[in-house]
Formats: structure tokens, sequence, C-alpha cells
């Protein structure tokens, strides 16, 4: 019941924080802010050094299921390109496994220990193959290579995909995609690149706060 109540959580938040950093302090940082900002989901990438550190912090600090929203997050993992990763991040305490492509035998091992996983697909053929496998949500990756009308192509063959894209969604089209029938979205550079530049973390807290704010309007909630 666990896999079937994360899903539907990650789907009612609509926007996943996708984040990278040169440390797993910076990074653990980044992820405190996106949540104060109100994006509750949080993607640590596995291009960051050590990054099982970070998920095993923040896993630590938040609680998906918890009653304080301050202390409220879903904490997984990006950039997962083998079950031996996969496996290695779930006993960090990832609650749910994202990768930049499809592979089988880490959508099987996610299935195995009932963790959510989202792959990256960019077909058809691959999206059918995700789903065949188990897939619960399919990540449309590099998001920018398409736009919101994508999300009706697929749905036209295949209506029962769960579709999310990611990379080069912004503030500015979000909430096409939400509207053309994306379950949510993963927002990777563009919520972090201005605060690290500025070196002030504390600005992504504001943009996560503008991204949900797209987020609640595109689906009629504010």
């Amino acid at each position: 019941m666990k896999k079937l109540q994360l899903v539907q959580k990650i789907v009612e938040e609509g926007v996943v924080a996708v984040l990278r950093g040169e440390t797993p302090e910076e990074v653990v940082l980044m992820a405190e802010q996106a949540i104060a900002g109100g994006i509750k989901v949080i993607e640590i990438t596995m291009t960051i050094p050590f990054a099982l550190q970070a998920i095993e912090q923040l896993a630590r600090k938040y609680s998906w299921d918890a009653k304080e929203a301050a202390n409220y997050a879903i904490i997984g993992v990006g950039t997962v390109l083998d079950p031996e990763t996969a496996r290695a991040a779930i006993l960090s305490g990832a609650q749910f496994v994202v990768g930049p492509s499809l592979n089988r035998d880490t959508v099987l091992l996610c299935n195995r220990y009932r963790i959510p996983v989202m792959p990256g697909c960019m077909t058809i053929k691959e999206i059918q193959e995700a789903l065949e496998l188990g897939a619960d949500i399919v990540k449309l990756f590099p998001g920018n290579l398409y736009n919101p009308s994508m999300i009706k192509a697929i749905k036209g063959p295949l209506p029962q995909a769960n579709i999310m894209p990611t990379g080069g969604v912004t503030l500015d089209n979000l909430g096409e995609w939400i509207k053309a029938g994306a379950v949510a979205v993963g927002i990777g550079s563009d919520l972090t690149n201005e605060a690290v530049k500025q070196r002030n973390l504390s600005l992504i807290a504001k943009k996560a706060a503008a991204y949900k704010e797209e987020y609640l309007k595109a689906k009629g909630l504010k």
C-alpha cells in the first residue's frame, strides 16, 4: 500500500525538484530551500559526489507521511543507470527512483522492493516497454526536445501512460504541460541556476514557491 500512496502523493504534489550540486552539503541546503518554498518532492541526482550521504540526511530529516507540513517531503534519487545504484539509494532512504533512460533491470528491482520508478523515455516503443515492465510514471526526457502537444500524441495510442516531462520545463510553459495531461513535471537547473550564480540559496525557496503557484493555477486550485 505504501507504494500506491507514494505515487498518489507525487502526482498530487505535481512538481519534482531535480537537484544537482558540487557537494552533498550543498544539495542538502538546496533541498531544504526547495521544500521551504513548497516543492515537496525532491530528486537527488547520482551525479553528485557522495550523493547517498545527501539522500540519507534528507530521508532522516523529512518524512513523506509527516503530520507537520514543515517536516513533509518525499526524497528520491535520480540519474540512476543500473539496479546496483538503485538498490544502494533505496537502502540510503530513497523513496522513488528516476533514470535518464529505460533500464529493464532497474525497473524490475524497484518493482521487487515496491519502490516507485520513473524511467526516462523518448519514443512510443520505449514508453510501451516501460509500461509492460510496470513503471509507475514515465519521464519524458529530455523534455526540451518536445512541446506539450507531445503528450496528446503519446496518449493517442497509450492513454494509460502517466507522463512526467523533465528538462526544459519553465515557469512560462509549466501550465501548458499540465493542461496537456502531464501528471507531474520535473524542474532542474531553472530552479537553482540564479541562486548558485548569486551564491544565495534562499532564492531557491522563492523560485520554488513561484513554480508551485503556477502548478496550482494550471490545476485550477488557485
